[in-house]
C-alpha cells in the first residue's frame, strides 16, 4: 500500500477546490434539467465516473452529503428536491459564473453622467437654494465667499454666501426580461434555452441583492406570454410552442405602465420570427415563411411600446434572415437596439448592456 503525505493545507486547498467544481457542475446541470436535483445529479456521476473525477479522497456520496448539509437539496418522499436557500444558491452562483468573465471596466454601479440627488458628493458646487440638504454644504467654499464680500469690514456669513456640493444622482430601473421558450429554442440539438434561463436567474439575483429599489420581472412566451415568479424561474423548460412575441411585449408593457420608475425597458432573447398571435381569445399560427398579419401586430406593439418610452432591446440567438429582417423592422419601429449573440457570449454580452443601459435616464 503507497501513502502520500501532503502538507495539510494543501490538501485541504486541494479538496475545495475540488468541491467547488462541482458545485458549479452542479447549478449548470440543474439549470439546463429545469431544477431536476436527481437528473442533475446522475449526469455529474456519470461524467465523473467517465473522466475519473471522484476517488477515496472525495466520493460521488461526498458531495451528496455536501449539498444536503448544507441544506441546498432536501430528501423528499418524491426524491431529492431543491431548498429555497438551494434556489437563492442556483441564482446567486450563476451571477457570480458570468460576473467572473466581464472586463472590469464593464461594471457600472447605477450611476448617471447628471449631477442631482444621490449619494456620491461630487468636487463641483453650486449656489445653495432653498430646500438643499444642510448636510450638502461646502463651509470652506461659503467662508471664502464671506471673506471675499465682506473684506476688511468684518466677517459674517449670509445665506447668498452658501454653496453646496453637487452629488451624483441615481436611478431606478423597472426591467421586464421577456425569454423565448418556444419549442426551436432546443431544435437540432443546440441548447439555446439553457443560457438565456442562467441570464434570467442572474439578472434576477442582480437586481434583489444589489439594486434593490428596481423592479424586474421575467416573462416567458411561447403560444402565450406568462410572468413567472423568481421561485419557478429555475424550473422552466422549453415546450412545444409557437413563438407569441406580440403576447409578450404586450404583457411587459402592460406591466410596466404600473411602475413609478422613471426608466423602464424591455429585454427579449429570441431565436426566431413570431410565428402565433391571439385573435378573440384563439390562437392564429404560421411557422411558415412570414405571416404579415402577425408580423404587424408585433410591430404595432413595439410601437405602443415607444409611444410609453419604453425601449426593446432585442438579443438575436440565431442569424435566420428571416429572423434577422424582423428584428431590423422590431428595432426601427421601437427606436431599440439589437445584438446578434452568440451563445457563449449571451450572458456576458446581456450583463454589459444591462449594466451600462443604467447610466443614462432613458427619455
Amino acid at each position: 500500500m503507497r501513502v502520500r503525505y501532503l502538507d495539510w493545507r494543501l490538501g485541504s486547498r486541494r479538496f475545495l477546490d475540488r468541491l467547488r467544481l462541482f458545485e458549479k457542475m452542479f447549478v449548470f446541470f440543474l439549470v439546463r434539467e429545469d431544477g431536476d436535483v436527481e437528473r442533475a445529479l446522475e449526469l455529474i456521476h456519470r461524467l465523473g465516473e467517465k473522466h475519473g473525477l471522484f476517488d477515496e479522497e472525495f466520493t460521488f456520496e461526498d458531495l451528496k452529503r455536501h449539498l444536503l448539509s448544507e441544506k441546498i437539496i432536501r430528501a423528499t418522499p418524491a426524491g431529492l428536491a431543491l431548498t429555497p436557500r438551494g434556489e437563492r444558491f442556483v441564482r446567486t452562483e450563476t451571477l457570480d459564473q458570468i460576473f467572473s468573465g466581464l472586463k472590469p471596466d464593464s461594471l457600472g454601479d447605477h450611476r448617471t453622467v447628471h449631477s442631482g440627488a444621490g449619494r456620491e458628493r461630487l468636487t463641483e458646487t453650486r449656489p445653495y437654494l432653498f430646500g438643499d440638504d444642510v448636510a450638502d454644504i461646502d463651509f470652506r467654499r461659503s467662508y471664502q465667499n464671506a471673506f471675499r464680500r465682506a473684506g476688511e469690514g468684518g466677517f459674517y456669513l449670509e445665506e447668498s454666501d452658501l454653496e453646496v456640493c453637487e452629488t451624483e444622482r441615481y436611478v431606478s430601473v423597472a426591467t421586464c426580461l421577456l425569454v423565448d421558450v418556444s419549442h426551436s429554442m432546443i431544435l437540432y440539438g443546440e441548447d439555446r434555452i439553457t443560457p438565456a434561463k442562467r441570464v434570467a436567474l442572474a439578472l434576477t439575483e442582480l437586481i434583489l441583492s444589489r439594486y434593490p429599489k428596481d423592479a424586474f420581472h421575467v416573462i416567458l412566451f411561447g403560444d402565450v406570454a406568462k410572468e413567472v415568479s423568481v421561485r419557478d424561474l429555475t424550473y422552466c423548460g422549453v415546450g412545444p410552442y409557437h413563438t407569441n412575441t406580440h403576447g409578450a411585449l404586450q404583457l411587459a408593457r402592460r406591466i410596466l405602465m404600473r411602475k413609478k420608475h422613471s426608466n423602464r425597458q424591455i429585454f427579449m432573447i429570441t431565436d426566431g420570427k413570431p410565428t402565433a398571435i391571439l385573435v378573440d381569445g384563439r390562437l392564429l399560427i404560421d411557422s411558415f415563411g412570414i405571416n404579415r398579419r402577425i408580423i404587424n401586430k408585433t410591430l404595432d406593439e413595439a410601437a405602443e411600446c415607444r409611444r410609453h418610452g419604453i425601449p426593446i432591446t432585442t438579443f438575436m440567438l440565431a442569424r435566420d434572415p428571416i429572423l434577422v429582417r424582423f428584428v431590423e423592422d422590431l428595432t426601427r419601429t421601437n427606436r431599440g437596439r439589437a445584438f446578434y449573440a452568440s451563445l457563449d457570449r449571451l450572458e456576458q454580452t446581456v450583463f454589459v448592456d444591462f449594466i451600462r443601459n443604467r447610466t443614462r435616464k432613458v427619455r
